[in-house]
């Protein structure tokens, strides 16, 4: 018989004895896990909305802009290709910029929350 026949092994914690539901509730029930979500929220989205709305230009100026987007610069290479190619740029700033702001302010915050929580199973 194999063991996905048998069922769960009971000497093995399983995942709701581990983490109980209970656990979970509280924490997001919690102040500082309200604090941790409005902090991320403060930051990730103007972040997103920035992003997209500079993408929105790109696309609008390469629809009502045609003249402006294909003049020239140097050689072959035209103001979109150099603005499409910006938005590539920007997107590595964007992350870079994230994973800084996560690594120094967001990331210790939750680990802490999370540490709170295994050592007394309640963020309270």
């Amino acid at each position: 018989m194999s063991t996905s026949q048998r069922g769960p092994d009971p000497a093995l914690p399983t995942s709701e004895a581990v983490h109980p539901v209970g656990s979970y509730l509280e924490v997001a029930d919690s102040p500082e896990f309200a604090a941790l979500r409005r902090t991320f929220r403060r930051f990730v989205f103007p972040l997103a909305a920035l992003f997209l709305a500079w993408y929105l230009l790109y696309v609008l100026l390469s629809i009502y802009a045609a003249d402006f987007m294909g003049a020239k610069v140097v050689g072959n290479i035209h103001l979109g290709l150099i603005i499409g190619l910006l938005q590539f740029v920007s997107t590595f700033v964007i992350t870079t910029v994230y994973a800084r702001w996560a690594d120094r302010r967001f990331d210790p915050a939750a680990a802490e929350l999370a540490r709170r929580v295994h050592l007394t199973g309640d963020a309270r």
